[in-house]
């Protein structure tokens, strides 16, 4: 029954989930995975520690760890001026490497899609010269954690938003721009997946229902966080 449900039953090929969305299942192979995982204990240790930040009165059921920015709703600042007044840690150059490797493989899958006109790529701005993110949101999501449906509209730059998936495999449901309701799409994101918005997606409402514990590879398993998932996402801010 488990193998029934496992991500590998499902079809995990790269898709054109809408205009400006392509999903990138498996992109980051193990060692990248464990990788980035070790790297993420030594942001652990600061300056600025996981926090929950704080909406509308309440705090996020994730943490969050920035690099190159701190975010909090409707700002970025160099201090984490609402956790310890901390500079927050550089934005990492083998992330931009990264990143654009990740734009370029969805140009790839993006001409490869016959429904997507030969336009598409440079329309939707995956364009991996032209990519230059300066902040990533590290978010921690225990088993029991979910993201509301949102925009990631505090950015001055249009850029893609490009995301990676570790750990335990969660439930992403990807919307439309107008509403936080239908139509959406939910997808089975896996440790190693990767995932872009942009152009006509750019401001699409996003989130994450489920965390399905215990579904990670025993290569990316957060043992020493008590299992869950890591999402990272870069973004470019537009702002010096």
């Amino acid at each position: 029954m488990d193998a029934l449900f496992a991500d590998d039953a499902f079809d995990r090929a790269p898709r054109v989930i809408a205009p400006g969305a392509v999903w990138l299942p498996g992109f980051l192979d193990e060692a990248g995975q464990a990788w980035i995982i070790r790297q993420y204990a030594q942001w652990r240790s600061g300056p600025v520690p996981p926090h929950a930040t704080t909406i509308r009165g309440h705090p996020m059921s994730v943490t969050t760890i920035g690099l190159g920015w701190h975010w909090r709703p409707g700002r970025y600042d160099r201090e984490a001026k609402d956790v310890n007044n901390e500079l927050v840690l550089p934005f990492p150059d083998w992330m931009t490497r990264l990143g654009r490797q990740v734009i370029d493989a969805a140009a790839e899958a993006v001409a490869a899609d016959p429904d997507s006109p030969a336009s598409a790529p440079a329309a939707w701005g995956l364009d991996p010269g032209a990519y230059d993110p300066d902040v990533a949101l590290v978010n921690y999501y225990d088993e029991n954690a979910k993201m509301g449906m949102h925009q990631d509209k505090d950015e001055h730059d249009p850029a893609p938003v490009v995301s990676l998936s570790l750990g335990d495999t969660c439930t992403f449901r990807f919307g439309n721009t107008e509403t936080k309701n239908r139509p959406y799409e939910d997808i089975r994101l896996a440790s190693g997946d990767a995932f872009v918005f942009g152009g006509p997606a750019r401001f699409a409402f996003h989130g994450v229902t489920r965390i399905h514990p215990d579904t990670a590879p025993s290569y990316a398993r957060l043992d020493d966080l008590g299992g869950g998932r890591i999402n990272i996402t870069m973004r470019a801010t537009g702002r010096k």
